[in-house]
């Protein structure tokens, strides 16, 4: 049995939560910067020169520990960089079809629940009990979101851009499985300047086979395309990269929730959208969802937080 010293001498750090935190609100900007940035940049060539170019800059940042990793390491990273660029392929066709940024950063959410879901279907892994109460919580909360689509007549519709962030949010938790199981041993700096460099690079190969690509971009375009790659991509990746260094990974997943609820309220301030009741409640059961999936953690948490003095 755990005494509250322990507990407390246990518990992460104030520094890692306010890091984790701004990483939320930085990650739901990010969704902002790329929507403002694809009004003039085709979706794939947008994120396919966003993630080369955030890749690259950390690459350079970490050379030395880049050029010490195997041959092996470096091809099980790109092997999932190339799965990461599908994922974001289907997110940036979802982002610029999208007429509610809030709604779909919600669906996007689905990665974490179905993270146990796919270890289970590939890994044989028992999921937690937890698991199987949040799932059909988030799905009714995706229903609800197509029988609230504002101006709607057929009662369910789920639009192109909720499924393609649904899809996309399915292949991130693919990403998550294989990197917690065959990139372990890489670390996480150089491992991320790979698959960002490798998912830019499958981006741009789909972008250049699909796409028609403009003849210039005008500079308010250029600058919404460098707030997301040096803000939204390489400083809110290197920060939670430190980030989740002080704390553990289930702590961290806990905050890193958050990004669907700033997504929602920077939208909402931005660009002025607004949900229906129906989509509201929509997007709380999926994040109810999320706190169930989480709830063992968050339990210890809140806790750890009542002993501390």
């Amino acid at each position: 049995m755990s005494t509250a010293s322990e507990l407390t001498s246990s518990r992460p750090p104030l520094k890692a939560d306010l890091l984790l935190l701004l990483v939320t609100i930085i990650a739901a900007a990010g969704w902002i910067f790329s929507k403002e940035a694809m009004a003039g940049m085709p979706p794939l060539l947008f994120i396919g020169s966003r993630f080369l170019l955030a890749g690259l800059i950390l690459a350079i940042f970490d050379a030395r520990s880049l050029r010490q990793l195997s041959s092996t390491h470096k091809l099980r990273a790109g092997g999932v960089g190339i799965l990461f660029g599908g994922a974001m392929a289907c997110w940036s066709l979802g982002v610029a079809l999208s007429d509610q940024l809030g709604v779909i950063a919600f669906i996007n959410s689905f990665g974490i629940l179905l993270v146990p879901v796919v270890a289970r279907l590939l890994f044989k892994d028992r999921p937690p009990r937890s698991t199987w109460l949040a799932l059909p919580t988030a799905l009714l909360g995706f229903a609800l979101l197509g029988m609230g689509q504002p101006g709607a007549t057929d009662g369910f519709t789920i639009e192109p851009a909720q499924w393609l962030i649904f899809c996309a949010a399915s292949i991130f938790a693919l990403v998550f499985n294989f990197n917690s199981r065959l990139v372990r041993n890489i670390p996480a700096l150089p491992l991320t300047a790979i698959q960002l460099m490798t998912t830019g690079l499958t981006c741009l190969l789909l972008s250049a086979a699909s796409e028609s690509w403009p003849t210039g971009i005008s500079l308010d375009i250029l600058s919404w395309f460098l707030a997301s790659t040096l803000i939204a991509s390489t400083l809110r990746f290197f920060l939670q990269i430190h980030a989740q260094s002080l704390t553990t990974p289930s702590h961290a997943s806990v905050i890193l929730m958050l990004e669907a609820v700033w997504a929602a309220l920077m939208s909402a301030a931005w660009f002025g959208e607004r949900m229906t009741l129906i989509q509201i409640t929509g997007c709380s059961l999926i994040f109810t969802a999320l706190l169930i999936n989480r709830w063992h953690w968050i339990s210890r948490l809140w806790r750890q937080r009542r002993i501390a003095p």
